[in-house]
C-alpha cells in the first residue's frame, strides 16, 4: 500500500509544458466539485491531453496535492518578495505590504476555498495530504522571511527574529483560513505590532483605524 508520504515524492520534480493546465485544473475541479471528484481521467480531459500525459506529469494524486500546494504557495511567497523589494529601508513597510498583499491574494483564491471546506469535514481526503505537507510548508515560508529581514538589521537576534516570524506567519494564517477584518486593516494592524517590538512605531501609526 503507498503512504501518503510516499505518494507526494512521486511526482516528477521538473513538470513539462503540459503540468501548469494541469495543475490549473485540477485547482478548479477542486474548488467547483471537490478533492474526491479529482480523477486523472476527469484531468486529462479538462487540460485537453491524455490520461498518460496527467500520470507521467505529476505521478498520483497524493502528489497531485503535492503539486497543487506548492504552485499556489510560490504565488504567495512571490507577493512576499515584491513587498519587500519596494521597501528595501523600511522593513515595517514592507511586512504591512507583504501581509496585505497575501491577504489580498488569499481572498478570492479558489483553492484555499476549497481548503477551508476541508478544514471544516467536507472534503476529508484532501486534508491529511494538507496536514502532511503543513509543517514543510511553514518552514518554507519563514526560512525566507528570515532571510528578508536579517537585510534590514533589526535590532534582534536571530532566536528573537524568528519568534516574531512565527507568531506574524500564524496569525496571517489564521486570517487567511478565516478573516475578521478587511487585508489592509489587518495588515496595518500587525505592521503597527511588529514596529512596536522592532521600537519603531512611532514612525508607523495605526492608520487604518
Amino acid at each position: 500500500m503507498t503512504t501518503v508520504s510516499g505518494a507526494l515524492r512521486a511526482a516528477p520534480p521538473e513538470g513539462g509544458q503540459h503540468r501548469q493546465p494541469i495543475v490549473a485544473a485540477a485547482i478548479e475541479l477542486t474548488a467547483s466539485e471537490g478533492w474526491s471528484a479529482v480523477t486523472m481521467a476527469r484531468l486529462a480531459v479538462a487540460a485537453g491531453v491524455s490520461r498518460q500525459t496527467v500520470y507521467n506529469e505529476i505521478g498520483s494524486k497524493a502528489a497531485l496535492a503535492e503539486v497543487m500546494i506548492s504552485h499556489e504557495l510560490a504565488r504567495f511567497l512571490a507577493v512576499v518578495r515584491t513587498a519587500f523589494e519596494r521597501h528595501p529601508r523600511d522593513l515595517v513597510e514592507a511586512i504591512y505590504e507583504a501581509i496585505r498583499a497575501v491577504l489580498d491574494l488569499a481572498d478570492d483564491n479558489t483553492l484555499l476555498r476549497a481548503i477551508a471546506s476541508a478544514t471544516h469535514g467536507t472534503d476529508t481526503e484532501l486534508l491529511p495530504l494538507l496536514t502532511t505537507r503543513a509543517g514543510s510548508l511553514l518552514t518554507e515560508a519563514k526560512t525566507m522571511l528570515a532571510e528578508r529581514v536579517r537585510a534590514y538589521e533589526p535590532p534582534l537576534d536571530d532566536d528573537q527574529v524568528a519568534v516574531v516570524i512565527d507568531l506574524v506567519v500564524r496569525t496571517v494564517l489564521s486570517h487567511v483560513m478565516q478573516p475578521s477584518d478587511t487585508p489592509a486593516r489587518t495588515a496595518d494592524a500587525l505592521a503597527w505590532v511588529v514596529g512596536r517590538v522592532l521600537g519603531t512605531s512611532a514612525s508607523r501609526p495605526m492608520r487604518q483605524r
